[in-house]
C-alpha cells in the first residue's frame, strides 16, 4: 500500500521552446561501455540536442559560449530511486544544424538554428580530453571558466566518464540514463529550467544500452513516477534562482510501521542545497539512511554522508561542513533521505536548507510526511498507555537505548549517552502534570 499524493502530468514529447534560445536533449542515444579499474565500471551516453526556442543558440568553440553537457544513471530497486553515476561535462564545440525535433533552418557550425538538431555520440561524449569539470559550472546562469579545468586530460578508462560500482550493478533493479546541457544564452533568456531528458537502459552483466525511447523535458527522477504511479513528484523553484524535483513515497510495512523514501534532484540551483527536514512530531523513527553519488577524478568535493538527527520534532539530514568542498547537493546531482516511522503518511512542510548565500535561507515543499503521533505528558512518556509514566515507557526506553533507536535521544543530538539516562530519570521522576 501506499501514499499517493497528486503530481505533475508526465510529458515525454517536446512542448513548444521558449523566447529565446531554448537547448533541451531530444535523444539520448547510445551507451558507450569502456571496461573497469578497480570495481568501478565507465560509460558515456550519447545526446542530440535541440533548439526549440526562437533564436539561434550559441556554439562557439574555444570559449564559455557554448553547451556542456552532462550524462547520469540511476538504478530501482527495491523500491528506491538512486543516482548511481555521474560524468564529467562534454564540451561543445559544433553545431551540424540536423532536424530530429523539426524543421530545422540552419546555420554555421557557431551556432545551432531554430528548430536545428545536434548529435554527440556516446564516443563523443567519453572522449576524456574535452570533459571539463562541473564544478565550476553555474548552471542557473550558464557561466563556466574558460579554459576549463581538466582540459586535454587523459586517464585511464573511467577516467572522468560516467561511474558505476560493479556491486551496484549486480545487485540488479531497473537503470536509466540521463543528460543535461547547461549553456550561457539559454539560461539568460530563461529556459535552462527544461534541460533534462532521461531514457531507460537494458542491463546485461557490465554492459548498458538504451532501450525504450527518450522522456524529453524532464529530470530522471519523473522515471521513478512512471515505474510508480504512487511516488509523489513536484518541481521546488527557488525564488529568483533555480529548480529543484522532489519525489515521495510512503510504503506500508503491514507490522504498524512505514517506510518513507525521499529523493531530491537539484536541477539548476547554484545555491545548492545543504539541510533536508522531515516533521515528526511524536514519532519514533528508526532505520534512518542517506544516499549520495560520487564525485570523481579529482573533483575536490567531500564525500561524507550527511549525519542525521532527531529532535525538535523532526528527523533532519545536514551536511558536513567542508568550506567550499562540503557534499552539498549541487546541480545535476540526486540525494536520497530515508527512514522508517510507527506513524502512517499524511501530507506535511519539509524543508530544504540552502547551501550557498544569495538567496532564501531554505525553501519548504508539501508532501508525504509521518503524521504526528500520541502525545506524552511529558519526554519520559514514549510508550502507550499515554498520559501515565510506568514500567512501559522504562522498558522502551531501554530497549531503544540498547537498539540504537532515537527515540531514547532526550536531547536531540543524534548520540545515545549518559546524558540521554540522566534526562530520561529526571523526567521520570517528575512525573506527569
Amino acid at each position: 500500500a501506499c501514499m499517493c499524493l497528486a503530481a505533475g502530468a508526465l510529458s515525454g514529447i517536446a512542448t513548444a521552446g521558449g523566447i529565446g534560445p531554448d537547448v533541451i536533449v531530444g535523444n539520448l542515444d547510445g551507451v558507450s561501455n569502456y571496461g573497469g579499474v578497480g570495481g568501478t565500471r565507465a560509460y558515456a551516453i550519447g545526446t542530440v540536442s535541440c533548439n526549440i526556442g526562437d533564436d539561434v543558440l550559441l556554439w562557439i568553440d574555444g570559449s564559455n559560449q557554448h553547451p556542456v553537457i552532462g550524462q547520469t544513471v540511476y538504478r530501482l530497486l527495491n523500491g528506491r530511486f538512486e543516482q548511481m553515476g555521474q560524468s564529467w561535462l562534454k564540451h561543445g564545440f559544433a553545431a551540424l544544424n540536423g532536424s530530429l525535433c523539426d524543421s530545422c533552418n540552419p546555420t554555421g557550425f557557431d551556432t545551432l538554428g531554430v528548430g536545428c538538431s545536434d548529435p554527440y555520440s556516446s564516443g563523443l561524449n567519453g572522449q576524456q580530453s574535452n570533459l571539463g569539470t562541473k564544478t565550476q559550472v553555474n548552471a542557473w546562469t550558464g557561466f563556466y571558466n574558460w579554459p576549463f579545468g581538466g582540459a586535454g586530460q587523459g586517464g585511464n578508462a573511467i577516467f572522468k566518464r560516467v561511474q558505476v560500482a560493479e556491486a551496484d550493478l549486480n545487485a540488479g533493479g531497473l537503470w536509466y540514463g540521463g543528460g543535461q546541457y547547461v549553456t550561457p544564452d539559454d539560461a539568460a533568456a530563461g529556459n535552462q529550467n527544461n534541460n533534462s531528458s532521461w531514457r531507460p537502459l537494458s542491463r546485461n552483466g557490465f554492459t548498458l544500452q538504451v532501450t525504450s525511447f527518450t522522456r524529453r523535458e524532464q529530470a530522471p527522477v519523473y522515471a521513478w513516477k512512471e515505474a510508480d504511479a504512487g511516488v509523489d513528484l513536484q518541481e521546488l523553484h527557488v525564488s529568483g534562482e533555480g529548480m529543484f524535483n522532489l519525489a515521495a513515497r510512503a510504503y506500508d510495512n503491514g507490522d504498524g510501521t512505514w517506510d518513507y523514501e525521499y529523493a531530491l534532484h537539484n536541477q539548476t540551483s547554484h545555491l545548492s542545497a545543504d539541510s533536508f527536514s522531515v516533521p515528526a512530531v511524536g514519532v519514533s523513527t528508526s532505520d534512518e539512511g542517506f544516499h549520495d553519488v560520487a564525485y570523481h577524478s579529482g573533483d575536490p568535493y567531500d564525500g561524507t554522508d550527511w549525519p542525521v538527527t532527531e529532535g525538535g520534532n523532526a528527523v533532519t539530514w545536514t551536511a558536513v561542513d567542508m568550506g567550499t568542498n562540503t557534499n552539498a547537493l549541487r546541480w545535476g546531482t540526486m540525494y536520497n533521505f530515508r527512514f522508517t516511522a510507527n506513524t502512517a503518511p499524511t501530507t506535511g512542510d519539509v524543508e530544504i536548507g540552502m547551501y550557498r548565500s544569495g538567496g532564501p535561507a531554505s525553501i519548504t515543499a508539501t508532501t508525504v510526511v509521518p503524521s504526528a503521533g500520541q502525545a506524552g505528558c511529558n519526554q519520559a512518556d514514549i510508550a502507550a498507555e499515554f498520559g501515565v509514566l510506568d514500567l512501559q515507557d522504562v522498558q522502551a526506553f531501554i530497549a531503544g537505548f540498547v537498539g540504537g533507536d532515537l527515540i531514547a535521544d532526550m536531547n536531540g543530538d543524534g548520540i545515545l549517552d549518559l546524558q540521554d539516562v540522566q534526562q530520561f530519570i529526571t523526567a521520570f521522576t517528575a512525573g506527569c502534570p
